[in-house]
């Protein structure tokens, strides 16, 4: 049967053409069963025909259907109908990546934004030992939700391509009796030369993408097929810093490593690459080389005269960077990262430089009875000057209207254009009553302390706040959380787990769009073991908003409970993509490599980490967490002393933290001093720390296996008698 508009194969009608190839066609279509609209790709009849590729393309697509990385594109089903054999797949919506890329190349911060989440999807396929075979920019895409790699392990070299004889209208996918061979443009030498391919094959024609993304031409060219195939074989580009003098050295360099002729002095996976590119994205944040307009909302000073309204002023800034954080052509700098200068006596440029943003907002907040009066400026970094500033002298409960109204001004300011979908968004109120906002910010503040007392005082606003408002769906996903830490983490009781499980239900009930429910919704489900449905909540969030830390933060914490490392090492890139100051994804990122066997990343991952916890230690000496996480890190990196020493640091202000206990166990082993490390164990288990899934998979404990101490704690949480 033809593929035709209207036809319908199964529950699949087909809607619309989007792609065809050599061998194949990609149609959009409607999913009538689930009413969804999916992907799909008709394998030629030739292959269908054939048993042996069959069976092989359905292997490949199992195995690329079990990667479920969030920058690879999703492959559903494999079916059968009138005849046709397809696969469906995730329909992406967007522009691929040859669309994106300019005529002199991409500035330095897109092209690392892109480029991390493309190794790293490359690189959890090489984890599995698959190889791509066909990198190139229409197979990547970038759309609503991110960039995706399309078309894995489909495309693999079974035999040379032939060198003659081919025009250059055929310099794109080479085929021979149906089979895909690749994109000659793209390949490495290898691959030209019928050579087996690997995956240092893939990070070759990695090593093309990066070099055209940084320059906007290929490194390799000719007109017809034997010029192009010599041309790759033979020639050695010339450096993208040397073309285009902007851009740094180790860019150059990392690039050209991919491009060596001889495969064994490439990096052997693209998974190496990753670390390599954030750590450059690292050294080169804060420089003047974005074009995007940039924008850091600093805390709101409290001028109120009983000085009690800190957590109102944090609040509104925090909504303020929400409302501009969904807006696409705007990079706002994260309320971890702008909240840390927070009184600070630094000016507006030092500021700007540190958090990589062109300009600040600054305001002040006075509070008296029902009247609000909030000042607020939008200062451009550069200069000091001021760009636009309002005086706001309103009730109370205009405060939801001053907030928007702050947000559409610093857009008119940066002149930034909105989507019709981005002004709804900017519109949207979590709530009209001002009494529950209020107890919701004082919540956020203490939730986000990290620790057991501060989580029960944000547990009591946020119940506060749904009691004035039922219907608030984010004071609800709140509740959620604050039962999932204390279940998880201070008091291993059934009625935490079961408010967590009914309020992040309330709150999907609520609001379905909202991504903070469904993370919450994620971490209620994982304690009660159900991760099927932990999983898909997790990935509904990072659908619905792919820039929210908390949604791969979390979802990775989950996988590595699961021993899904491989899967965690993905989601915590990303997590530290998403908000590059946050140091535990950095951290607990290099103890999977760890366990991987991969000492370089695992290294590169915990210095860039401790280098975060010591920016936020500089700003905060008494930051607990950081304070613990960093010490591990250090202890991990051979600098015993200084990490016990962070670590004292850390029980002196918490004594008594699960947590904290249980962290500090994990230090101790680390450092061999044992009974120190069980001590510390044994206490956090007596207040409340019970997270089985991670003791048992916690390498850092990893001294203390066999120790009948040890093992009569992990049988007595387990339930044993």
């Amino acid at each position: 049967m033809p593929q035709t508009l209207g036809a319908v194969l199964s529950h699949y009608r087909l809607v619309e053409k989007i792609g065809e190839g050599g061998t194949s066609e990609v149609w959009r279509a409607l999913d009538t069963r689930l009413d969804r609209e999916v992907a799909i790709k008709f394998l030629p009849e030739s292959w269908a025909r054939d048993a042996v590729r069959r069976a092989r393309f359905e292997s490949e697509a199992r195995t690329i259907a079990a990667l479920n990385h969030p920058n690879i594109v999703t492959i559903y089903t494999i079916e059968e109908a009138e005849g046709r054999h397809f696969f469906t797949m995730e329909l992406v919506r967007g522009e691929t990546l040859d669309r994106r890329i300019p005529e002199p190349g991409l500035e330095l911060p897109e092209l690392l934004a892109l480029a991390i989440p493309l190794c790293a999807a490359v690189g959890a396929a090489h984890d599995r030992d698959v190889t791509h075979g066909d990198l190139k920019p229409r197979n990547v895409m970038i759309g609503e939700t991110g960039l995706k790699v399309l078309d894995f392990g489909l495309a693999t070299l079974r035999r040379p391509p032939p060198t003659a004889g081919i025009d250059a209208a055929s310099l794109d996918t080479l085929t021979l009796e149906g089979r895909i061979f690749g994109t000659l443009p793209y390949m490495s030498p290898e691959h030209v030369q019928g050579r087996p391919v690997d995956p240092r094959s893939d990070v070759f024609a990695l090593g093309i993408l990066l070099y055209q993304m940084a320059t906007g031409r290929r490194p390799f060219r000719g007109e017809a097929a034997a010029d192009l195939i010599a041309s790759i074989l033979r020639d050695v580009p010339a450096a993208v810093d040397a073309i285009r003098p902007v851009l740094p050295r180790q860019l150059g360099r990392i690039i050209g490593r991919c491009l060596e002729k001889d495969a064994s002095r490439r990096p052997p996976t693209a998974r190496a690459l990753v670390a390599q590119l954030q750590e450059l994205a690292h050294e080169v944040r804060g420089s003047d080389a974005r074009e995007v307009p940039s924008i850091a909302v600093l805390p709101f000073a409290d001028i109120s005269a009983e000085k009690d309204q800190d957590y109102f002023c944090e609040g509104i800034a925090e909504e303020i960077i929400n409302a501009l954080a969904r807006i696409r052509d705007l990079h706002v700098v994260s309320r971890t990262s702008a909240f840390q200068f927070k009184g600070t006596a630094l000016d507006s440029r030092e500021i700007g430089d540190r958090l990589g943003a062109r300009t600040l907002l600054e305001g002040s907040v006075r509070k008296a009875g029902d009247r609000l009066r909030i000042t607020a400026e939008l200062i451009d970094v550069a200069d000091g000057y001021s760009l636009w500033s309002e005086r706001y002298d309103r009730e109370l409960a205009d405060v939801f209207a001053i907030q928007e109204g702050i947000a559409q001004s610093i857009v008119q300011a940066l002149r930034v254009t909105l989507s019709p979908r981005e002004r709804r968004a900017m519109r949207q109120v979590a709530t009209s009553d001002v009494r529950a906002y209020d107890y919701y910010l004082r919540g956020r503040k203490y939730f986000h302390q990290y620790r057991r007392r501060g989580i029960e005082f944000a547990l009591q606003m946020f119940s506060r706040a749904i009691e004035i408002d039922p219907s608030y769906a984010l004071a609800w996903a709140g509740i959620a959380d604050c039962c999932s830490y204390l279940y998880m983490n201070a008091e291993r009781v059934d009625a935490h787990r079961e408010r967590a499980d009914e309020a992040s239900r309330r709150a999907l009930a609520l609001d379905p769009d909202l991504a903070e429910a469904h993370v919450a919704r994620g971490v209620a489900l994982s304690l009660g073991a159900r991760h099927a449905e932990a999983e898909q909540a997790f990935e509904t969030a990072i659908r619905l908003n792919p820039g929210l830390f908390e949604a791969h933060y979390f979802y990775a914490r989950d996988c590595f409970t699961r021993g899904e490392a491989l899967k965690a090492i993905g989601l915590y890139e990303r997590a530290a993509e998403v908000r590059p100051e946050d140091y535990q994804s950095l951290l607990l990122l290099a103890q999977i490599h760890d366990d991987l066997g991969q000492p370089a990343e695992a290294e590169a991952a915990r210095k860039r980490g401790v280098r975060v916890v010591e920016e936020r230690l500089d700003q905060n000496p008494d930051d607990v967490r950081a304070l613990y996480m960093g010490a591990n890190g250090l202890v991990a990196l051979g600098q015993r002393e200084q990490g016990l020493a962070w670590a004292g640091r850390a029980l002196a202000i918490e004594p008594d933290e699960p947590m904290l206990l249980y962290n500090l166990a994990c230090i101790y082993g680390l450092a061999r001093e044992v009974d120190r490390a069980l001590d510390c164990l044994e206490r956090a288990v007596e207040r409340g720390f019970a997270h089985v899934g991670w003791i048992e998979r916690d390498s850092n404990l990893d001294t203390l296996r066999g120790l009948p101490r040890f093992e009569t704690l992990l049988a007595r949480l387990r339930g044993a008698p």
